[in-house]
């Protein structure tokens, strides 16, 4: 389909869990518990029950093996008509972000109406797996066909074959957690430890000022007890912060990620509702936010000095350079909290003007107006799940949009960066409807 006749992907409408902490709330919940609540949250809300989507895309990071078919099992346990498709993606902390992506497409070519954007992740049901020797020898074992070829097997196995393998998050290339790899370009780029404390107190100053004038109301199905995200500190402080020890690059000489500014391990879903604006009419739901641009962007962490969550210090200025926008054509600005620090390294790439001149070719971006910065409190104070980040940021930033423009009249945008393991980093724009 040409360019000029694809059409507008409306986001209608979105709903998510509240975030829980490792061994928490959702200690007991697995990553399809978890998903099918969020998801039949949204069917709840907008009244879809009987509905047949176009699609539903989602995924998780943290994947047992019985998960293969996460999204359509997912499905299947919710209200909506079970002829509805379902698909699996995964891009780490960017998954929800991708599959927000593939459905806005699909609307816009014609190829479906309507369809749900969604992410989960349990690290309380993180999967545990046996070692590689054990396994082999499991494999085996299935396959033999006499008692002697089947003790001989058994009788193969030692002790230390039994240990399980913990779940790990490290990058298989460097074996260093993502934690190490931001203390090495924390102090690269010389952020500091004021620096960081002051987005994590924001951070959790913003989600509780924005919970106490009730703008989750419409975006929050309660689960298990939690109505409020179980990470959330509103009683934080500088000086808690400034108390605690350094998490991360211990071995530097001067380390200064903590748990406080540090995003905490996390459960929980997130999902968005997206449409043509006349599917949504017929239903009586006003789109939101349209979905503009996405762009993605991946480093060599491996063997240059790039950074490994620093992809969105290149994929936000592409994006911005092919619609022929600047930061300051943007409300607001959400930066995926990996790290405090990750949100002002990125921040600090895009006003480098050696790097932006390097790089591009082109002037730097600027300097972001830190008004207009996670507005509503963001993943150190919420949480992150990995893959349910993006949609969280998505359904939250369409509500923020389209309560500006009620408000000032004016058309609105806002710009959304994800850092995410391997390197890479997705971008996105959505405009007030």
């Amino acid at each position: 389909m040409a360019a000029e006749n694809t059409r507008r992907a409306a986001i209608l409408g979105a709903n998510r869990i509240p975030f829980g902490k490792a061994g928490g709330a959702y200690e007991g919940v697995n990553n399809l518990d978890m998903l099918t609540a969020a998801l039949d949250g949204l069917v709840a809300r907008f009244n879809l029950q009987g509905e047949r989507l176009g699609d539903v895309s989602a995924g998780a990071v943290l994947k047992h093996s019985r998960d293969f078919n996460l999204a359509r099992e997912a499905v299947l346990g919710t209200a909506l008509d079970p002829h509805t498709p379902a698909f699996d993606v995964q891009r780490a902390c960017a998954t929800s972000m991708e599959a927000t992506w593939a459905i806005a497409n699909k609307i816009a070519l014609g190829q479906i109406e309507s369809g749900i954007a969604a992410g989960v992740d349990s690290t309380s049901d993180a999967p545990i797996v046996v070692s590689d020797r054990l396994r082999r020898t499991l494999m085996k074992l299935s396959r033999a066909k006499t008692a002697g070829q089947k003790l001989k097997l058994i009788s193969s196995i030692r002790p230390k074959d039994l240990a399980p393998v913990a779940p790990s998050v490290n990058e298989p290339r460097t074996h260093l957690s993502m934690g190490e790899h931001q203390a090495l370009t924390t102090t690269e780029r010389g952020i500091s430890r004021e620096e960081q404390d002051a987005i994590a107190l924001a951070s959790h100053k913003n989600l509780a000022a924005t919970y106490d004038r009730g703008f989750f109301n419409d975006l929050m199905t309660p689960y298990r007890g939690l109505t409020r995200d179980e990470s959330l500190r509103a009683d934080t402080s500088a000086e808690k912060l400034a108390s605690l020890k350094p998490a991360f690059g211990k071995r530097g000489a001067n380390p200064s990620m903590t748990a406080g500014n540090s995003t905490p391990l996390s459960d929980g879903a997130a999902t968005v509702l997206l449409g043509t604006p006349e599917w949504g009419a017929e239903r009586g739901l006003t789109p939101l936010a349209y979905f503009i641009d996405a762009e993605v962007a991946a480093v060599d962490f491996v063997h240059g000095n790039e950074g490994l969550l620093m992809a969105g210090a290149y994929a936000v200025p592409r994006l911005l350079h092919r619609q022929g926008l600047g930061l300051n054509d943007f409300e607001f600005i959400e930066i995926h909290e990996a790290f405090a620090s990750t949100v002002l390294t990125t921040m600090k790439a895009w006003a480098d003007e050696e790097f932006n001149q390097k790089t591009f070719d082109r002037p730097a971006l600027g300097e972001v107006d830190r008004s207009k910065l996670n507005v509503a409190g963001s993943s150190l104070a919420a949480g992150h799940p990995f893959a349910a980040t993006g949609a969280r940021i998505v359904g939250t930033l369409a509500h923020l949009l389209a309560e500006k423009k009620q408000e000032t009249g004016k058309p609105a945008r806002g710009l959304i960066s994800v850092c995410a393991a391997g390197g890479q980093a997705t971008a996105m724009i959505i405009e007030a409807a």
